[in-house]
């Protein structure tokens, strides 16, 4: 089985919905499929994106456009990171030691890059070349507070690079319209990481982009992630018009 699953590839949007921290899955393969930390770990922001795969999937239908998920959790290797970066495997994460980490080999990392990490990327180009014109939009969540950390108070971040901000910053201008939101500028993280999956997809493609962080007390149950995808749909797709008609 390949390390992603996608939906609706036949579809004819031009949004492609990525969710690269979909699944806190640790594959047999892995330290015999247990990394060492506890169930509840496990089930923390640090294994996976909680919430995140619903709202993907449930916008890739509401945009009639394909969405592209990692079945992997980002703690064997993240598929947001670049092959370069020096937290693509991590070994300490939000004050949990990761101990099917701790020693890893560099044979051991190029083995997870080549069995999970290039085989999600290869896939995700292939569906992003579908059109000349595709869109990559980015679905991810955040933890309300990292541990002895000040509450978050964003319901929503957009991240972006500078490099290219010609959706994401009239997209948080749309969100700023709406009353009851609190909208995060490249909040909760700063949003460009040199070989992250925008640069390797978009930026360096010259594609429309934009990375979305949905605070995951709010997308808890599959009411909530459907909820905030019928709700970001349409002002994704109204930006998205008002960018191209001043193109």
């Amino acid at each position: 089985m390949p390390p992603y699953h996608i939906i609706g590839e036949t579809r004819p949007g031009r949004w492609l919905v990525t969710c690269d921290h979909a699944s806190n899955h640790v594959p047999q393969d892995v330290c015999g499929g247990d990394l060492g930390i506890s169930a509840e770990d496990m089930q923390r922001h640090i294994a996976w994106d909680l919430g995140a795969r619903g709202v993907a999937e449930a916008l890739g239908e509401a945009l009639d456009s394909p969405v592209i998920c990692s079945d992997f959790s980002r703690l064997v290797i993240d598929a947001n990171r670049g092959e370069e970066d020096p937290t693509l495997v991590m070994r300490l994460y939000d004050g949990t030691i990761i101990p099917g980490n701790a020693h890893v080999t560099p044979a051991e990392v190029e083995r997870r890059l080549a069995t999970l990490h290039r085989p999600y990327h290869a896939a995700l180009a292939r569906l992003a070349a579908r059109q000349a014109d595709t869109v990559i939009l980015a679905i991810h969540s955040f933890t309300p507070a990292l541990r002895g950390r000040s509450p978050r108070p964003w319901h929503v971040g957009v991240l972006y690079s500078h490099l290219d901000d010609r959706l994401s910053v009239p997209l948080i201008a749309r969100l700023s319209q709406e009353a009851d939101l609190c909208i995060g500028d490249n909040e909760p993280y700063a949003g460009h990481l040199p070989g992250d999956a925008i640069d390797l997809h978009a930026l360096q493609k010259c594609r429309q982009n934009t990375l979305i962080e949905l605070r995951h007390d709010l997308i808890s149950d599959a009411a909530g992630q459907r909820a905030w995808a019928l709700r970001l749909a349409p002002i994704l797709s109204e930006v998205l018009e008002a960018v191209d008609g001043k193109a």
